[in-house]
């Protein structure tokens, strides 16, 4: 492609992202799945007037760096203090029991390969909390106590999916799967998430020093992107996938983390903090939509064998699945039925996470057209059906469920 096609081809993912984007909300769907819609009809399933091609990936999978940012950025670790055995329990029962039924049914009952079935069992682990927040807050339940233990269950829930998607992706890299190789990865992913944030505390204590002093505007959002790509380099270097640094570098400068040895050095200034959230929020809102259209447009629809009724077959068994089994760690806590309920609905979403994953595993060809559309169809909906559900339940039983919030 020429420098005017590929122009052409922004302009249209930009226009399609913004309009689809915008149309999904007003209807009260999640504005990622418009998104995806506007890179599904640009595509080859539906007008075939984009193509993709290694410029338009890369600045996917710089949209995609920045979404994991982003996730970093908003992820309150002091959430699990005051709510840490119960969003634990609720984390680990939503993330194990996924899991191992999507490994299960993808292994023993459609027969799939093991690294393929391993990937689909990691895409159901997913949870969208930005979709869930949205409900809630529409609801006024954003500071319930349910919405708390929620909150904090999403935060381990992100950690365990990235490093458990830093694992998969070392798998399929390595063309098997290899103990020895885990075992090397996982090393690297802990002292990297170790290291990382008191390197990027340091950075930033840099930054907002001298930002102060800059004669040229724009210091902020130029060294933090550059910071966000230096970890992502580093990420890929050890051997991990490049998204890892990006969540690494948004845990480290989140105004909620803390580091264990509370360093006044290193403690953050929440006001230069909300100085990156504001500076860097153009940017991510410009690059995350080129991602969620890429992933429409890497979804080929004419080439699913559409005659077979597998793949229907199976993205309704998934999504049941996917459904159920997230349901699973919010009745192992002790409550009422009614907050377990809560809890559960609240935790299924995917949205923009279970998209990181499958996007991963097209990427480095795990996933076929015909798993990778199941995978789209049980992701779209287990984000967009949960809303109601959510909406539902809370005006049937919310009643029932005494504010508890701060």
């Amino acid at each position: 492609m020429d420098s005017g096609e590929i122009f052409l081809a922004l302009v249209l993912i930009l226009l399609f992202a913004r309009i689809f984007g915008e149309a999904a909300a007003w209807l009260k769907v999640p504005p990622v799945m418009g998104e995806m819609f506007a890179g599904i009809l640009l595509g080859p399933s539906l007008l075939g007037w984009v193509e993709l091609n290694s410029i338009i990936q890369a600045l996917a999978e710089i949209g995609l760096i920045l979404l994991l940012f982003e996730v970093g950025l908003d992820t309150d670790i002091s959430k699990l203090a005051k709510h840490g055995y119960k969003a634990s329990v609720v984390a680990l029962g939503g993330f194990i029991a996924p899991f191992f039924a999507g490994f299960a049914l993808s292994y023993w009952h459609f027969d799939l390969p093991l690294l393929l079935s391993l990937f689909i069992g990691g895409t159901l682990t997913a949870t969208s909390i930005g979709v869930t927040v949205r409900v809630l807050r529409d609801l006024k339940r954003h500071r319930s106590h349910e919405a708390q233990v929620v909150l904090g269950a999403a935060v381990i829930d992100d950690i365990l999916g990235v490093v458990l998607l830093a694992l998969l992706y070392e798998f399929s890299v390595s063309g098997g799967i290899s103990l020895s190789n885990a075992s090397e990865v996982f090393i690297f992913i802990v002292i990297f998430m170790l290291l990382a944030p008191i390197v990027a505390k340091l950075m930033a204590q840099t930054i907002g020093r001298y930002s102060q002093h800059s004669k040229i505007p724009g210091l902020i959002p130029t060294t933090i992107v550059t910071l966000v790509l230096f970890f992502a380099w580093l990420a890929h270097l050890v051997g991990a996938p490049a998204l890892l640094g990006g969540f690494a570098a948004g845990l480290a400068l989140s105004r909620r983390f803390f580091l264990p040895f509370g360093s006044q050095l290193l403690l953050e200034d929440g006001k230069f903090v909300q100085r990156i959230e504001r500076s860097m929020r153009p940017i991510i809102q410009l690059f995350t939509p080129i991602f969620f259209v890429v992933v429409g447009l890497s979804l080929n629809l004419q080439a699913v064998d559409w005659g077979s009724s597998s793949v229907l077959w199976m993205a309704t068994l998934f999504t049941i699945l996917a459904m159920l089994s997230k349901l699973f760690g919010a009745f192992l806590i002790k409550e009422s039925n009614h907050f377990r309920w809560a809890v559960g609905l609240a935790m299924i979403p995917r949205a923009e996470v279970g998209l990181i994953f499958a996007e991963v595993g097209r990427m480095s060809g795990v996933f076929d057209h015909d798993i990778y559309a199941v995978m789209i169809i049980t992701i779209a909906a287990t984000t967009i059906l949960p809303p109601f559900m959510l909406k539902w339940f809370y005006a049937r039983f919310g009643h029932h469920l005494p504010d508890k919030g701060q």
